[in-house]
């Protein structure tokens, strides 16, 4: 047979489409187990490991389509893996993941929903969509929560659609007993708002949230909208409502619950009255009475589920939800049963405690299935047991154990000859072999490979195939191959192939974080605003108020000396937010002083001064000569094919960009910008790898010796099948290998090197530097930075930064600093889950062994050093098994840098610390942080320290604690408010997000510019910069020429119309910053689709917005009304062809005249005493005729 190029893809429509399991169908062995499961219901398969097994599993599952299938996990890593192999081989299903949900028996006053959204949506489609066979993956734990009976479950399901007649206030009273939270704007699964006769619901079920607009109670239309845009989307005809919470009290079932708990209660107080300790009855009284108080008044709170059992008796678990005819996998049966047993000895453990200790009713405990009745469940149904070794488990009491020979297939480690071999064996024995690759550019060089080692194969892309003695490169993206003796067929991964990682599957896990900040809708009472003419001062509200029965709204700012200024809301853009770096307060001024034109002349000096300066140093460099980098190459490619992740798109352009400067003659100095483990490395890696391929040196400066250590790893581990050497200076190599690097650095021989400061030493020679690298520039010192200014010059230089930079900065820079943002987090990270919870030691014990139980590690943020050593010995006495390491700021940076190493080094598991691990830290395996009250530290800091876990492909936990106080304060109250929000990805958020970027931005600008920028207000000073640097580019102003607009209409968007006032200010901002008449309608169009039919004075609003926009586009500076005239004032070089003028005169009889105002062009318009509505129409069709005849 003639070998197939993969340019000459198969191309015979008459092929019938073969799924890549059909060769496995016949196999012996696994038609055994089919016979088995048939005859017995159950079977159990020892001997193979995870490829195999999930290979086996998915060919098992192939030929039952009749059935679901369930695959319990022992570890959530395990789950995740099968996730995304099963929905690349079992697209015949729908492949779902339900991840466990950690309930925690304390004081939560709030958690990230995320997971128990995806919990829903699983299940609400298990309800729903009863005729249809899916593939759930999870583990032990995910399973072991008592859910709600189908039945009960069901009550929460209701069906609508257009033209059903249902009433309002009903359909209210069912989303809030069925877990909905009633907010203002959704804009996460689980919340509600109504607006007038329009709903918006955002339903676990469905990836968008729903629309529902009424007709009085009539339903007239049902539409999906994006959270983003608040937009709608798609028509539906009809849609689900499923519950928004997994545990609601239906109506009926609050007073059985509550007699159950007061039952309880009575009993378990007489028990601990016993012990004669006042402090547990007293604490069992307060936490019970709580709970009673909240449930009798219909409030909705965290912990509310743990009651669950004395709610409802009859419950259910996911194999019911997935039906009878169900096929059940335990993938690892032993290790699965360990992993609960040791799970539910910590539960009881932590249970008693926290019982002895008034702070549980026995009746709590119930709230989980246990092992022996999960093992029940899974014995009443078609069930697969797996094991590594034929030893007897909970799941599978018989001796009826087989053996299936299929055999795993070891990695090539890149080494072609031992792959040739390997090959060249199977073919002898008669074996078909599919190698299985993620793309044809890989088939092309790997068929080149075989080709040159004289083994034929050919490209047959997903038209699978299989021949004795053949090989077929195909596509595919699997885990890991395996050889099936019995059905002479050998399948290979990419793993084994080119030993890498497959690609990680290209789907949203999860839904994502939320919006980051946009100016004035975020503006909240008492916020620090910036007035362009009148300087610092505080937003105090809106306000209506009736000038000569003309109705507006009016924005209020508070100025020292209780000065107030009424700003009508359509001079919004003569007001900014006034944001600096968190917790500093600005000055506010004077109504009518001097000071604030001081001062924004001073800054205004200093801005105009670094522009010219950064100007500079870009014209200077642009003339520079520099090497130009060759274009990529199949090395290229085929090192960028290894990378095991899907790169996002802004990932992608900051690998072009970067590329594009190393290609051209001029050299380089880009800076990458983006949040920590967005994936700047990988570009700098790419970039690295450029200039090894073209022969030049590669450099990567970084501040700690810590970061050195990591950024050696990872290009160690990225480099190594390329031949390329990689070493690193820094004090933790010896002086004979510093001796050796240095030497090799001087002949050529080392490739890239990896290094602190010491790199900048005069000692150190270069054989041929063609790229720098420089990690977290501000933090090397300033002989430091000369020494990095100098060699810039020289080399092409690519500087990363873990501190996004604002969007406003970072579009005022275009033309004057070469920067890529990398603003998309990585797709497949789970969010991390974060709690807000009283600190107890009950709960710390329990944290730090949930984590050490699946071999992780944890940080423990204490933020004061004075005490932290004696902190970390009652963690000791708490947890005695944890090895623990304390690190601090007030160390020798030696001793904190050691300390650091043994941690990423796993040498020990937990590591109390104050806020040092702030940035720069990048510990896969440390996925539990504690954090000792929260509520002492800033939204940003919780932001950096939370992002330090999650680093991995496993759930990660942030425990935000607080103390319980009889009295918190008002300031701690209000900063857990907050931190709540935060924890919800709500405008706390943002507000981190914020205040991360203004850092970012000092950052970028130099410590000299940080006063500046304190003093008007960060946003004033980017448009202060912006200005600058057009000035001096010679472009014209950014700014939009300004309109003044005085009509004698009452204009406004009225409290009924739209209720929230952050969304209110936010749509009086767009519509006075709308640019053209389409914008205008396109408002419109998003006002009726939110908020339903618009009232007459927001109808004016937005006319008087169209009249903006003419005047705009014909040169008139103002249109004012007076009594029945309206006049036009014109701009002096306007255009205007005074002949068409008389003539549209003469069109409009006596309504129109025009004149000279200082020798500028006035025209009238007569309006009288016409309705507010005649006026408006009879000056747009004026000015739209206008339009027309300005030259």
């Amino acid at each position: 047979m003639e070998a197939k190029t993969a340019n000459d893809i198969m191309n015979n429509s008459n092929t019938t489409t073969v799924h890549l399991l059909d060769f496995l169908d016949h196999d012996p062995e696994l038609l055994k187990i089919q016979q088995l499961l048939r005859e017995e219901n159950e079977a159990a398969v020892y001997g193979l490991y995870e490829g195999q097994r999930m290979l086996v599993t998915a060919s098992l599952a192939k030929q039952r389509l009749q059935s679901s299938l369930l695959v319990i996990c022992d570890t959530e890593k395990r789950a995740k893996e099968l996730w995304e192999d099963f929905a690349q081989l079992l697209t015949m299903y729908e492949v779902l993941y339900f991840p466990a949900l950690e309930m925690i028996p304390y004081e939560v006053i709030a958690q990230s929903g995320e997971l128990e959204q995806k919990r829903l949506e699983v299940l609400a489609k298990l309800t729903l969509e009863k005729d249809k066979q899916f593939v759930v993956i999870t583990t032990m734990e995910g399973l072991s929560k008592k859910l709600l009976s189908i039945g009960d479950f069901m009550q929460g399901m209701m069906e609508l659609h257009v033209g059903m007649i249902l009433d309002q206030q009903e359909l209210k009273s069912h989303l809030v007993t069925f877990g909905y939270e009633y907010v203002e704007q959704v804009e996460q699964a689980g919340q509600f708002s109504v607006r007038g006769g329009i709903f918006d619901i955002y339903v676990p079920y469905y990836k968008n949230p729903l629309r529902l607009e009424f007709f009085d109670d009539e339903i007239d239309s049902i539409r999906f909208f994006e959270t983003a845009s608040q937009c709608s989307v798609e028509k539906l005809q009809s849609a689900w409502i499923v519950p928004g919470s997994e545990f609601f009290l239906m109506p009926g079932v609050s007073e059985i619950g509550i007699a159950k708990i007061r039952e309880q209660f009575a009993v378990q107080l007489e028990q601990l009255a016993k012990k004669k300790d006042r402090e547990p009855v007293e604490r069992l009284q307060s936490k019970v009475g709580e709970v009673l108080e909240r449930i009798q008044q219909n409030i909705s709170f965290t912990g509310l589920e743990q009651y669950q059992t004395f709610f409802y008796s009859d419950t259910a678990s996911v194999l019911d939800y997935m039906g009878h005819n169900l096929f059940v996998v335990l993938d690892e049966a032993n290790r699965i049963q360990e992993a609960q047993e040791y799970l539910e000895k910590e539960r009881r453990q932590s249970f008693g405690e926290l019982l002895m200790k008034g702070s549980v009713l026995p009746g709590q405990a119930e709230y989980f299935w246990s092992l022996a009745d999960m093992a029940e469940m899974v014995e009443k149904r078609t069930h697969l047991n797996f094991t590594l070794l034929p030893k007897q488990s909970i799941f599978h009491q018989s001796s009826n154990r087989i053996s299936v020979d299929c055999h795993t297939i070891a990695s090539f480690f890149g080494n072609p000859q031992m792959m040739v071999e390997e090959l060249q064996n199977w073919q002898k024995q008669n074996y078909s072999i599919l190698v299985l690759l993620t793309s044809a550019s890989k088939a092309l060089r790997l068929q080149q490979m075989l080709s040159d080692n004289d083994i034929l194969c050919s490209w047959i892309a997903d038209r699978y195939q299989a021949d004795p003695g053949k090989i077929y490169l195909a596509y595919g993206n699997i885990s890991h191959g395996a050889r099936f003796p019995q059905s002479k067929l050998v399948l290979l991964s990419e793993t084994e192939v080119f030993q890498q990682q497959k690609k990680r599957v290209n789907k949203k896990f999860f839904q994502e974080d939320g919006q980051k900040i946009t100016h004035l809708d975020d503006l909240k009472m008492g916020d620090y605003v910036v007035h362009l003419n009148h300087g610092i001062g505080r937003y105090m509200g809106v306000e209506r108020l009736k000038v000569q029965d003309v109705e507006r709204d009016y924005l209020i700012i508070k100025y020292a000396d209780d000065g107030k200024l009424y700003i009508p809301v359509e001079q919004f853009d003569l007001l900014q937010k006034y944001t600096v770096e968190e917790g500093a307060a600005p000055r506010v001024n004077k109504l009518g002083g001097s000071e604030w034109q001081r001062t924004k002349n001073k800054v205004k000096a200093s801005v105009e001064q670094l522009a010219e300066g950064l100007l500079e140093i870009y014209a200077k460099r642009k003339s520079q000569e520099g090497y130009a980098f060759s274009p990529d190459d199949q090395w290229q490619k085929e090192f960028e094919d290894a990378f095991p992740y899907v790169e996002t798109e802004d990932q992608l352009r900051a690998i072009e960009d970067v590329k594009r400067d190393m290609m051209s003659s001029t050299v380089m100095d880009r800076l990458i910008c983006g949040d920590v483990g967005y994936g700047k490395t990988e570009v700098a890696i790419r970039a690295a790898f450029k200039a090894v391929n073209d022969g030049k040196q590669v450099a990567i400066l970084v501040p700690t010796t810590v970061l050195a250590q990591q950024h050696y790893n990872t290009f160690l581990e990225r480099f190594s099948p390329y031949g390329v050497r990689v070493d690193m200076l820094s004090r933790f190599t010896t002086a004979k290998q510093q001796k050796e690097t240095k030497d090799g650095l001087k002949a050529g021989s080392v490739d890239i090197v990896v290094g602190t400061h010491k790199l900048l030493s005069k000692t150190i020679e270069y054989h041929d530097l063609g790229l720098l690298i420089i990690d977290e520039e501000q933090r090397f010192g300033v002989t430091h930075k000369e020494k990095i200014k100098e060699m810039r010059a020289l080399v092409d230089v690519l500087t990363l930064s873990a501190t996004p930079i604002p969007r406003t900065l970072h579009m005022s820079m275009v033309g004057i600093r070469d920067m890529s943002v990398i603003e998309t987090p990585p797709q497949d990270r789970y969010p991390i889950q974060t709690y807000i919870v009283e600190r107890t030691p009950e709960l710390m014990k329990d944290a730090i062994r949930r984590e050490l139980g699946r071999g992780g590690q944890v940080y423990v943020v204490h933020n004061r050093v004075d005490d932290i050593d004696r902190f970390a010995e009652e963690i000791g006495l708490l947890v005695p098994e944890a090895r623990i390491l304390v690190g601090h700021g007030q160390m020798k940076e030696q001793e904190l840098e050691e300390i650091m190493m043994d941690f990423i080094a796993h040498k020990a598991d937990v590591l109390v610390c104050t806020t040092i691990i702030e940035t720069g830290l990048d510990i896969a395996n440390a996925n539990t942080m504690i954090v000792d009250e929260a509520d002492k530290l800033g939204l940003s800091q919780l932001y950096q320290l939370r992002g330090r876990v999650g680093r991995s492909n496993r759930i990660a936990y942030a425990y935000l604690t607080y103390k319980k106080d009889k009295s918190l304060s008002q300031v701690a109250e209000k900063r857990l408010a907050a931190i709540r929000e935060y924890t919800e990805l709500g405008s706390g958020f943002k507000i981190a997000m914020r205040d991360l970027e203004i850092r970012g931005a000092g950052n970028l600008l130099g410590a000299e510019q940080h006063g500046h920028v304190a003093s008007v207000g960060f946003d004033l000073y980017c448009t202060m910069l912006d200005e600058a640097i057009r000035a001096l580019k010679g472009e014209k102003s950014g700014k939009r020429r300004e309109i003044e607009i005085d009509m004698q209409v009452s204009a406004f968007i009225p409290e009924y119309y739209i209720r929230d006032s952050a969304v209110k200010l936010g749509f009086y901002q767009r519509i006075q910053q709308a640019k053209g008449i389409s914008r205008i309608h396109l408002l419109e169009d998003e006002m009726i689709d939110r908020f339903g039919d618009i009232p007459e004075e927001t109808w004016n609003l937005l006319r008087i917005a169209e009249l903006k926009s003419y005047c705009f586009d014909i040169g008139i500076r103002s249109l004012k009304q007076k009594g029945g005239i309206v006049s036009l004032l014109f701009e002096p070089d306007t255009g205007m062809d005074m002949t068409k003028l008389t003539k549209l005169m003469q069109k409009y009889k006596r309504q129109l005249t025009y004149g000279s105002d200082g020798g500028e062009l006035v025209v009238r318009i007569t309006v009288g005493s016409a309705s507010a509505e005649k006026c408006l129409d009879l000056v747009k069709a004026i000015l739209l005729d206008m339009v027309a005849i300005v030259q």
